[in-house]
């Protein structure tokens, strides 16, 4: 009895949010482009059917890229209608879409996010916008009571595609959906938030707009701004709140409209920088070691900090090898292998450090993870010459080369779209010449890295290097490149004609490029990006790899770093010096994968937790902002040498998860020294006081715990250890046996 009554009031609940909204949790789909797909009366019987909250590759579409259409047919009721509180305007909320969509009502654009490659002025991505549109409930095009039709095109540029992150809606639009609610630093005075009501529909609205502050782990309300107001048509209210300079606190705009029970809200949490600001005194923060193929050109770039000028000595320097003492740029070849120890001495008015620094000369590279910038996830196939140098010279300015940040990597589109008469790759217009760049590079110490792909064309659709691997590598030899990504894209389609889905099968694109490159009488770091295929890290060292991509392409998402970072702890026995997992590049300051720019999506906790999991994991670290725009808490973020030294450690040994539970994580790494550096992860959305005996984790006796963030030791002799971590955040640290 008692589940029929549940029942039937589940039927009569469903019945009247159904008089309401429209959902779709599902639709018709089908890759592919043809115009006529937006007619109402095309038949999409053949089509299959997808869930709208999930992107295609997970639905049976992997590692599809390129055009794609959802159907959605739908009765529209009056009803709907009736029961709205304003029934002017139909909205329609389809969630985000990756990267591209134009969107059909009945056959009629509704509307268009982002921009297509035929479109004027080229590809845009605008994967992370919430795709909502409007139409006047008066349209002729509404057939009420009877069959309608939305019809979405979509273009995935590359990686995952499609529909995502909340289910398709049309409804009446509410009074409070007419209000869109942000907040925002206020530019001219760094301790204000400026929170903005904004009425983006045609009557006015009245409610209030409040701004609060929220502070520690108590989340108490520290300060409070309410403003009564009647927003204009389209127009919009502010109010400002300052915050404390310094400390983490929790800002909060919301507004709630007068005769409406929601309220729509923007929270943030303020930047707050934990890493000292670099001393005067001379430090040295290069890796400890370094790998060089016999013969081939030597560029190390020596990174210390310190009052400027700094001076550079090297002791025991081989000969063939030459240091620029004004710069501490190493350069020359040594025609034989061995092994050399070399003392690096850096000197100012202030003082002096020392480092024993490892020349290993023999066929192993990348001895430590790379670091440096790659273009992809801020500029996409927009990049330019003129931008790449740009953020190289920012890397320069604001000291990012003096805590090892060397490599700039150049992402997708900088080729031509043909070949030379003789099949040699070229550069596109956008940039000049890759050879002067190179040049200019390593002349301030910098190192150079090209993309391409082994299919015909990128995942961009530029020239790929399918048949073409030797003259490529070549042309990469002669430019001087340093590292090169080669991304699988299009070589899926080489790879479904051939029907082998052998491990031999995936290794055989990137053995052709290996071999070439392995012919050139320069390193290049090879970076094999193909998401984690045929478990590549248990063979990819053995193909000369030395990285690998083992999950798709990450998002400015804290799903997106668990789902990259946190989800694969059995990868840790793959990484050794020379060989590293590639969890993908850090999502920190301003990304857009576009002409376009945003502030990282995740909170400043959620990008202590991603670098500091990035740096336990020995993860290449390859930054993705602009850095020409890099504010101050991601430069003191992304420049914590003792944070950094932690993903190169010369050991190479990557950390294991050793405690997962539903609210905290904590990963272990040994580090050569004997010590461990320990990750304790608060992966709950609210604060969480963590307790862990370091027993549990294997380890006995007492040590000395020192919080790697905020340099400082928190403890001298403990065998336990005890922190309150903010949602999304992390703790840090490095224990030494006592």
């Amino acid at each position: 009895m008692n589940k029929l009554f549940f029942a039937l009031l589940f039927l009569i609940s469903s019945h009247l949010f159904a008089q309401r909204n429209l959902v779709f949790p599902t639709g018709r789909f089908h890759t592919g482009d043809d115009p006529e797909w937006k007619d109402l009366h095309f038949d999409d019987s053949h089509w299959v059917s997808l869930k709208t909250e999930e992107r295609w590759e997970s639905q049976g579409f992997g590692n599809y890229d390129g055009y794609a259409w959802y159907r959605f047919t739908f009765r529209l009721p009056s009803s709907i209608k009736k029961n709205a509180y304003w029934r002017d305007t139909l909205v329609f909320h389809l969630g985000k879409i990756d990267d591209v969509d134009q969107t059909f009502f009945d056959g009629v654009q509704l509307g268009q996010t982002g921009a297509f490659p035929t479109d004027a002025g080229g590809y845009q991505s605008m994967w992370d916008v919430d795709r909502i549109y409007y139409l006047p409930a008066s349209s002729p095009l509404i057939k009420w009571d009877q069959e309608n039709i939305i019809c979405i095109r979509v273009y995935d540029h590359g990686g995952d595609g499609g529909m995502f992150q909340g289910l398709p809606t049309v409804k009446f639009l509410q009074p409070i959906d007419r209000v869109v609610v942000s907040l925002e630093k206020d530019s001219a005075r760094s301790l204000d938030y400026v929170g903005s009501a904004a009425n983006n529909g045609g009557r006015p609205v009245e409610g209030t707009l409040t701004l609060s502050v929220k502070e520690g782990p108590s989340e108490k309300i520290i300060r409070t701004v309410a403003k009564t107001v009647t927003i204009p048509a389209f127009n919009s209210v502010t109010a400002t709140i300052p915050i404390i300079a310094g400390k983490r606190q929790e800002v909060t705009a919301s507004f709630k409209e007068k005769h409406a029970a929601e309220e729509k809200t923007d929270t943030q949490i303020s930047p707050y920088m934990l890493t000292p600001l670099p001393g005067d005194k001379p430090r040295i923060n290069s890796a400890s070691v370094f790998g060089v193929r016999p013969g081939s050109p030597v560029l190390f770039k020596i990174a210390a900090t310190g009052k400027k000028p700094l001076r550079y000595q090297a002791m025991n320097l081989p000969d063939g090898l030459v240091l620029d003492e004004s710069s501490g740029i190493i350069t020359g070849k040594l025609p034989a292998g061995g092994t050399y120890e070399i003392n690096f001495i850096v000197t100012n008015p202030l003082g002096s450090t020392v480092q024993n620094w490892t020349l290993k000369v023999g066929n192993e590279l990348a001895l430590t993870p790379p670091m440096g910038w790659n273009s992809w996830n801020c500029w996409g196939i927009t990049v330019t010459e003129e931008k790449v140098k740009s953020s190289a010279e920012a890397l320069i300015e604001k000291g990012l080369i003096d805590h090892g940040w060397t490599y700039i990597n150049i992402d997708d589109g900088w080729q031509a779209p043909d070949r030379a008469s003789d099949g040699t790759i070229r550069a596109n217009q956008k940039f000049n010449d890759m050879n002067k760049l190179a040049d200019w590079l390593h002349r301030n110490g910098l190192k150079f890295g090209v993309y391409s792909s082994p299919g015909l064309t990128t995942c961009g659709q530029y020239t790929g290097s399918l048949q073409h691997e030797m003259q490529d590598a070549t042309s990469y030899g002669a430019w001087g490149v340093d590292y090169l990504k080669y991304d699988w894209c299009s070589y899926q389609d080489v790879f479904d004609k051939q029907k082998d889905t052998s491990v031999q099968a995936y290794q055989r694109p990137y053995q052709a490029m290996e071999a070439a490159l392995q012919k050139q009488p320069r390193d290049i770091v090879y970076s094999l990006c193909q998401y984690g295929m045929a478990s590549v890290w248990k063979w990819g060292g053995k193909i000369h790899g030395n990285s690998w991509r083992t999950t798709g392409d990450i998002n400015d998402s804290w799903a997106s770093v668990v789902s990259n970072g946190f989800d694969h702890p059995e990868l840790s026995p793959y990484a050794k010096p020379g060989n590293w997992n590639d969890p993908d590049m850090l999502v920190v300051g301003l990304l857009g994968w576009s002409g376009t720019l945003h502030a990282s999506h995740l909170t400043p906790d959620e990008q202590y937790a991603h670098i500091s999991l990035w740096c336990l994991l020995s993860s290449p670290l390859l930054i993705g902002c602009d850095i020409s725009k890099l504010d101050a808490f991601t430069l003191n973020l992304l420049t914590n040498d003792e944070v950094l030294a932690i993903d190169q450690d010369p050991a190479g040994k990557q950390a294991r998860q050793r405690i997962k539970t539903s609210n905290f994580q904590v990963w272990v790494k040994e580090l050569a020294d004997g010590n461990k550096a320990i990750g304790v992860f608060n992966m709950s959305d609210r604060y969480q006081n963590i307790a862990i005996d370091f027993s549990s984790l294997g380890l006995n006796g007492k040590y000395r715990i020192r919080d790697m963030w905020r340099q400082v030791n928190a403890h001298d002799a403990a065998d336990k250890y005890a922190a309150t971590i903010p949602p999304h955040g992390v703790s840090l640290i490095k224990i030494t046996a006592l």
